[in-house]
C-alpha cells in the first residue's frame, strides 16, 4: 500500500470517529503528511478500510522514520503515533457530549461509547495489554485471577539514557492530574495527546473518569480528583465510592489504602479504580454475620476471605455510609498487642487504614471494608501484614486494591522464570533463580511430574503462593487465634 493510500484511509477512519466531517478531509490529509515528513500526495481512493487505525498508524510510524521525522527511540515513537491518533478523538467538549447523549438513554451505552473510542485511538494499549499471560488457580476461597503483567515494554539502554538526559519537570504534576489530558509528553514522560478524561460532578466537587491504559481487567477506570492532592480515606470517600456506583451502576469502585506498604504505587493524587469486572472477592460469601444496632437496615458480616473483609449491604445510602465510617474509626483506634495488630506507635505515627470497595447487588448497595495495618518489625521489617520473605520470591510488590480483590498482578521477570522453574522439575537444563529452588524442591516431591502437566502444576502452586500472600496481608489470620481476635473488634462496633 502507498503512502498516500495509507494517509487517506487512515483519515477516512478518523471521520467515521465523529470529530470531523468530510468537508476536514484535505485539511486532515495535510496535517498527517506534515507530521510523517512527507510533502505531497498522489492520487489515492477513499474507499470501505479493513484494516483498523492502529495497523494504519504503524504504517505512518515506518515512514516517519525513514523520512527522518523521529528516530527508533520509543518515547518519540509513542509521542508521533499519540499525536496522529489525536486525530481519531474527537476534542474533550464533543467526547464529553457524546457520553452524556448516550448516559441519558443508558449509562452502559455511554461506557460503551467511551471505551470503544479509547480502544480504537490506542490509548488503552489494547495489543500490549494482550501479552499478559492470564491464568485461574482454584483455592479454598474460590477461583483466583493470576496474571504476569508484560504490557508495559521494558526500556532499552538508548530510552534509559535519553530519559536521564531530559529535562525534569513538574508538568503534569502526576499521571492522574487533569493536565494530562492532550499533553504531548516528552522522553521522560508518557504521550498524552489522544487522551480524554469525562468530567464528573461527585456531590458538587469536580472528578474525572477515564480508563487506564494498560489494563488489568475488563473496562479497567480511574476516577480522579480535579485537585492534585494525597489520597486520604474519610467519610467522603464511602460518600464518593456510593455515589459512582448509583451514577455507573454497572461498575465496581474502590480506594487503594491511603498508608505506605498497604496502599497502592500513586498516593500523591486522590483516585478510585473501577470497571466491568466481577472479582473473586465480590463473590466470595459472608461465612457469619453480625448486627449494627445503631443501623437496623444494614447487614454485616465476614466475609471468607484470605484477608479481613466486613461487609455492608442495604438500600439506605446514608445508612451505609454511616456504618462505614463507624467501623473504620474503630479501626483507626483499635490495638491487639497479642496479635501484633497496633493502631499507634510511640513516635505518634498512625498505622490502620482499610481499602474500600463499593458495588450494586440488584436494588442493594455493597461495601466491603477491608482492614490494613502497615507495622513493620524486626521480623518482618517490609511490613508485619505484606508478603513474608517466603512469598517474596513470587510477589514481593504492595499488595493493592486489585490485589485485595483477588488479582494478582505478577512481575514480568516470572515469564522466564518459571520456565526455568519447569525445566528444573523436569531435570532438564535449566538457569532457576536460587530464590526459585526450595520452592520448586517441595513441588518435585509432592507431585507426579510430566512435561505434559509441568505448567499446570506450576500455575497451581502460583495461585496458591498469591492465596498466602494475601493471608499474610489479613489483619486476623484464618487460624482460630486470628478468627478469635477478629470477634473481639466487631464486639467494639
Amino acid at each position: 500500500m502507498s503512502v498516500s493510500q495509507t494517509v487517506r484511509d487512515f483519515i477516512t477512519l478518523a471521520i467515521q470517529s465523529g470529530g470531523w466531517m468530510e468537508m476536514d478531509r484535505l485539511y486532515l490529509e495535510n496535517r498527517v503528511i506534515a507530521m510523517i515528513g512527507e510533502d505531497s500526495l498522489s492520487k489515492a481512493e477513499v474507499r470501505i478500510v479493513s484494516q483498523n487505525a492502529v495497523e494504519l498508524v504503524d504504517r505512518l510510524l515506518v515512514q516517519a522514520e525513514k523520512n527522518g521525522i523521529i528516530t527508533d527511540l520509543q518515547a518519540e515513537k509513542d509521542m508521533l503515533e499519540a499525536q496522529l491518533m489525536d486525530l481519531m478523538t474527537p476534542p474533550p467538549s464533543v467526547v464529553n457530549a457524546y457520553f452524556a447523549q448516550y448516559y441519558s438513554k443508558d449509562p452502559v451505552q455511554a461506557t460503551d461509547y467511551f471505551f470503544k473510542l479509547s480502544k480504537d485511538n490506542d490509548y488503552i494499549k489494547t495489543r500490549e495489554i494482550a501479552r499478559n499471560i492470564i491464568f485461574p488457580a482454584e483455592t479454598e476461597y474460590g477461583e483466583l485471577e493470576i496474571t504476569i503483567n508484560l504490557s508495559k515494554p521494558e526500556k532499552d539502554p538508548k530510552q534509559i539514557a535519553a530519559e536521564r538526559q531530559a529535562v525534569k519537570l513538574d508538568y503534569p504534576e502526576c499521571m492522574l492530574c487533569m493536565e494530562n489530558e492532550g499533553y504531548k509528553g516528552r522522553l521522560n514522560y508518557p504521550a498524552r495527546t489522544n487522551h480524554r478524561i469525562i468530567r464528573m460532578n461527585l456531590d458538587g466537587e469536580s472528578w474525572g473518569f477515564q480508563y487506564s491504559p494498560y489494563a488489568y481487567y475488563d473496562e479497567h477506570c480511574i476516577i480522579l480528583s480535579e485537585e492534585h492532592r494525597p489520597m486520604k480515606i474519610t467519610k467522603a470517600t464511602f460518600q464518593r465510592l456510593l455515589k459512582i456506583t448509583e451514577v455507573l451502576p454497572h461498575y465496581f469502585v474502590g480506594s487503594n489504602a491511603d498508608l505506605p506498604i498497604v496502599g497502592g504505587s500513586i498516593l500523591s493524587h486522590d483516585h478510585y479504580q473501577g470497571g466491568r469486572h466481577t472479582f473473586p472477592m465480590a463473590v466470595a460469601e459472608m461465612e457469619r454475620t453480625f448486627e449494627l444496632k445503631d443501623y437496623p437496615s444494614i447487614k454485616a458480616g465476614i466475609v471468607k476471605w484470605p484477608m479481613s473483609v466486613i461487609r455492608l449491604q442495604g438500600k439506605n445510602q446514608k445508612e451505609l455510609i454511616e456504618a462505614s465510617n463507624r467501623i473504620f474509626e474503630k479501626w483507626q483506634a483499635y490495638s491487639d498487642e497479642s496479635l501484633q495488630i497496633v493502631a499507634q506507635t510511640e513516635d505518634g505515627a498512625l498505622h490502620h487504614t482499610i481499602t474500600p470497595i463499593a458495588r450494586r447487588k440488584g436494588d442493594l448497595f455493597e461495601m466491603d471494608l477491608v482492614l490494613r495495618d502497615n507495622n513493620v518489625s524486626k521480623e518482618f521489617p517490609d511490613g508485619i501484614f505484606h508478603p513474608h520473605p517466603d512469598v517474596q520470591h513470587i510477589k514481593k510488590e504492595n499488595i493493592g486494591l486489585i490485589e485485595v480483590m483477588g488479582l494478582a498482578v505478577l512481575p514480568p521477570r516470572l515469564e522466564a522464570e518459571l520456565k526455568e522453574v519447569e525445566n528444573y522439575l523436569l531435570d532438564e537444563e535449566n538457569q532457576v533463580a536460587d530464590y526459585h529452588i526450595a520452592w520448586a524442591d517441595h513441588l518435585k516431591s509432592n507431585n507426579q511430574l510430566t512435561r505434559e502437566n509441568v505448567t499446570q502444576v506450576v500455575q497451581k502452586a502460583v495461585g496458591a503462593v498469591f492465596a498466602r500472600v494475601l493471608e499474610d496481608a489479613g489483619v486476623f489470620k484464618r487460624d482460630v487465634e486470628g478468627q478469635e481476635g477478629f470477634t473481639r473488634f466487631i464486639k467494639t462496633l
